[in-house]
């Protein structure tokens, strides 16, 4: 063989070689891109949800202050019925 068919061989197997690194990178680099495309929809669900959360323990508030309200009206109702009765 010359030094040209050598040099050639080489520049092949150093070529195989690149291709067989450079394919598993390329995929990597979609999942990567497909994986924060993902994470960035997570990230939007998140803040949904965390927006839907404070509202609802606001809900949650309000509806026990009502609650409140509303137990100490019956229990002052009660109180009434019992003195009118004579309890």
């Amino acid at each position: 063989m010359s030094r040209l068919d050598l040099a050639k061989a080489r520049f092949e197997a150093a070529l195989a070689a690149l291709e067989e690194t450079a394919i598993p990178l390329a995929g990597a680099r979609h999942s990567a891109s497909q994986t924060a495309a993902r994470l960035a929809e997570l990230a939007a669900e998140r803040e949904t949800l965390q927006t839907k959360v404070a509202e609802l323990e606001d809900e949650i508030h309000t509806l026990s202050g009502l609650n409140e309200e509303v137990e100490d009206r019956l229990d002052g109702a009660i109180g009434e019925i019992r003195a009118a009765l004579g309890r």
